[in-house]
């Protein structure tokens, strides 16, 4: 199925987040500094500006609250404001006060002094806020600063939310490969929580980067009223520190809190800081791909049923299936999973083929979707997200895993990047619950996601097989396909369609990539045979 939203119209150009960031930009690009040395701090004053539009609120009510009674007034006192969830900020530390500072002064060391002195008062930000502004001048910082003054005081959690995420989008395509590290893109992470639908519970990211997941699984919460912050228990892992900080910060802005363990060396390979085995109801994660040269002899305890490689250990030097295995050991008996993935997983051959098998045995897969390519910032390839469900193990479904082809449906942003728009999220959102017999729910994308559900399935729709769209395929069926979960083997192509010039070229890069792994695996089985022979020979 074709589905090809129109692009919008440069509306977005008026918007108050691209007209911070076009600003913010002009500014470093007349500053010298890179992107990663000006994405920290200025997310950090975006940030304060939010903190400080909060204080003030609760501040004024303090204030009020005290002149109204004979009580000791406790406008100065920080724990009044953290018992509403609100930053204490110091009276140095606060925007305003930052923002009328001169040009004569040493801006910068004051901006430094004022995030020391916020970590200090409100501890569950120690170590968290950017305290690199002395790199700016103070001419560039009285810029910035002015700027995102701009930014209403009138504006919600959300709004200030969403100015944050732009920017993270924005540092994240400046600043290229390194940028996929901490960022997806929204509308990916969008549909995993649709899928999942994480009402209340526990959720894990083990692959955490700046939170998106998190912050998304939240609005998912919010948009369907109610608190966030009193129905998801968050926990996260990040093994770079400075991303991790970026989380922290990320939840903070949107009014969250979490169990984020970053830098220091964890890693989530190795480390379970969590203690995560069976103990969530919700795992989201876009882990790094084909990641190579992890020490399984680190992990040969961690290994077999009940722990946290249940399936066994892939022989193969990827780490595709240690992250897939970590997915689905970290969930309860209930627990739900969605993860972006690697397209060269759903075929891989040899010892991956047989983990893929027993999980797939386990009755637990229970959504594919394939996704184009140009959907993320970093990389062209296409690629594909996975669904988990432990409850589905006892439901009609059981012995079934749909299969979605969305390689066509997108909106072009640009030319070298898509997106999927809140109509079309909806509309596969929607027919994943058709096929599960679940209530439709067109919170996201309204009208133009049922009108187009009712266009395929009828306007009382009933989930059915739509050949190039989606395929319910039974474990047998799996079975004949060598155990793949690639859904083009299951969905086919629609009646009268032909296999287009760019489904050919994205199975042939799929075809290279799988060819590249394996040419890598037999240059180090060629070495290792060849050093096994020289050991022989010398003895």
């Amino acid at each position: 199925m074709q589905w090809i939203a129109p692009a919008e119209k440069d509306t977005a150009s008026t918007t108050l987040e691209k007209r911070l960031w076009d600003a913010a930009d002009q500014f470093r690009a007349n500053s010298g500094l890179k992107a990663q040395e000006y994405s920290a701090p200025v997310l950090g004053l975006i940030f304060l500006r939010f903190a400080e539009v909060r204080f003030a609120i609760q501040r004024a009510a303090l204030e009020k609250a005290g002149g109204s009674s004979r009580r000791v007034s406790r406008v100065d006192d920080p724990s009044a404001y953290h018992a509403e969830g609100i930053l204490y900020l110091p009276a140095e530390a606060r925007f305003d006060y930052l923002l009328t500072l001169p040009e004569s002064e040493n801006i910068g060391a004051r901006v430094n002094a004022a995030m020391r002195d916020i970590e200090k008062h409100n501890p569950q930000l120690a170590g968290v806020l950017p305290k690199t502004y002395n790199l700016f001048t103070s001419t560039l910082l009285k810029e910035l600063l002015k700027k995102v003054s701009e930014i209403p005081a009138t504006l919600d959690y959300d709004a200030f939310g969403r100015i944050y995420e732009y920017f993270l989008g924005e540092f994240a395509m400046s600043e290229g490969q390194g940028g996929g590290e901490f960022y997806t893109p929204s509308s990916i992470v969008r549909l995993l929580t649709e899928i999942i639908e994480p009402y209340h519970g526990r959720i894990l990211d083990p692959a955490c980067g700046s939170g998106g997941m998190f912050v998304q699984s939240a609005r998912f919460v919010a948009e369907h009223k109610k608190n966030p912050a009193a129905e998801l228990s968050i926990h996260g892992v990040e093994k770079t520190d400075e991303t991790g900080r970026l989380c922290r910060l990320n939840l903070a802005v949107h009014g969250l809190e979490g169990e984020i363990r970053h830098g220091g060396n964890v890693n989530s390979y190795y480390d379970d800081p969590h203690s995560a085995t069976g103990r969530f109801d919700f795992v989201l994660a876009n882990p790094p791909f084909n990641v190579n040269a992890v020490d399984k002899e680190r992990l040969k305890d961690s290994v077999g049923p009940g722990r946290r490689f249940p399936f066994g250990m892939p022989r193969t030097d990827n780490a595709n299936y240690l992250w897939i295995q970590l997915f689905h050991s970290a969930l309860n008996a209930k627990g739900r999973a969605g993860f972006v993935m690697a397209n060269s997983a759903a075929d891989a051959r040899s010892s991956e083929q047989e983990i893929r098998r027993q999980i797939i045995e386990s009755r637990t897969v229970d959504v594919v979707v394939a996704v184009g390519p140009n959907m993320f910032y970093t990389v062209t390839l296409p690629c594909t997200l996975w669904f988990f469900d432990k409850g589905k193990t006892t439901s009609p479904r059981a012995d079934n895993v749909l299969f979605i082809d969305a390689r066509h449906i997108f909106r072009q942003v640009d030319r070298a990047h898509r997106e999927w728009t809140a109509a079309q999220t909806g509309f596969i959102a929607n027919l994943v619950r058709l096929y599960r017999g679940e209530d439709l729910d067109f919170t996201l994308g309204a009208a133009d996601a049922r009108s187009k559900l009712e266009e395929i399935f009828s306007k009382k729709p009933g989930y059915a097989d739509v050949p190039g769209l989606c395929r319910a395929a039974t474990l047998k069926e799996i079975e004949a396909q060598g155990w793949s979960l690639n859904p083009g083997r299951y969905v086919g192509v629609a009646p009268g369609k032909a296999v287009s010039d760019e489904d050919f070229k994205v199975q042939l890069e799929t075809l290279n990539e799988e060819l590249e792994g394996l040419n890598a695996q037999a240059r180090n089985l060629e070495q290792t045979i060849a050093d096994n022979v020289a050991e022989i020979l010398e003895a």
